[in-house]
C-alpha cells in the first residue's frame, strides 16, 4: 500500500497515519517529522528549515524532494508508506508522481481528510498547547491555512484526475474516521495493487 494523506493543518493526517501504519504494517512517512528532526538535531539544513517554518512558510521543494527520495530508498518502504505532508503544491506532487515512476513505487490511492475551519483551529490550539510546537502560533497557523488553500488544495484535481483521490470527512471519532479512510482507499486502490 502506497498512500498519500492531504489536508490541512490539524487536519488530523498524522494522527490518521499512525493508526494506518498499524493497521498496513508500512512506514509512516511526515516531511514534517523528518524536517522536526533536522531541526532537532540543529544541522543546517535544520536551523534554516527553523527559520522557514517559524514564519509558517514551506521549506524549498527541493530539500524535501530530496530528503523522501533518501527516505523512500531505505529498505523498510519496499512494501509500502504512508506519507502525509507532501506534496503541498502541483509542482511536488508531478516530482513525486516521476520520484515513484522511477523507483517503481506507483501510489495506489490518495485521501484527503476534510475538517472545517472552526474545528481546525481548536485542534491546532489544543496540539500547540500539549506539543508546544513553535509553528503552531496562531501567525503561522493562520499564514499555514492560507497556504494549503493557495497551494495545496489545487492537488486534489490533480490526483483527481488520475483516478487516485479520495475525500473523507475527518470530523468524528478516530475509529470512524480511520474506518471511513479504509472504505475510501479500497474505493480508489487498484485491484492488483498490494
Amino acid at each position: 500500500m502506497r498512500l498519500v494523506l492531504l489536508g490541512p493543518p490539524g487536519s488530523g493526517k498524522g494522527t490518521q497515519a499512525a493508526r494506518l501504519q498499524k493497521h498496513f504494517r508500512i512506514p509512516h512517512i511526515s516531511t514534517g517529522d523528518l524536517l522536526r528532526a533536522e531541526v532537532a538535531a540543529g544541522t543546517p539544513l535544520g536551523l534554516k528549515a527553523k527559520e522557514v517554518m517559524d514564519r509558517g512558510e514551506l521549506v524549498s521543494d527541493e530539500i524535501l524532494l530530496g530528503m523522501l527520495e533518501a527516505r523512500l530508498s531505505q529498505e523498510d518502504v519496499v512494501k509500502g508508506f504512508i506519507l502525509d505532508g507532501y506534496p503541498r503544491n502541483l509542482v511536488q506532487a508531478a516530482a513525486l508522481e516521476e520520484l515513484l515512476n522511477k523507483i517503481n513505487q506507483p501510489l495506489d490511492a490518495v485521501v484527503q481528510l476534510e475538517v472545517d475551519a472552526d474545528s481546525l483551529n481548536k485542534r491546532i490550539a489544543m496540539r500547540s498547547a500539549v506539543q508546544g510546537r513553535t509553528d503552531d502560533n496562531p501567525d503561522s497557523v493562520r499564514k499555514r491555512l492560507e497556504v494549503f488553500r493557495e497551494s495545496t488544495a489545487p492537488v486534489s484535481g490533480f490526483y483527481e484526475a488520475r483516478g487516485k483521490l479520495a475525500l473523507v470527512n475527518g470530523i468524528g471519532t478516530l475509529d470512524k474516521v480511520t474506518d471511513d479512510i479504509q472504505s475510501a482507499i479500497d474505493s480508489v486502490k487498484p485491484p492488483e495493487s498490494d
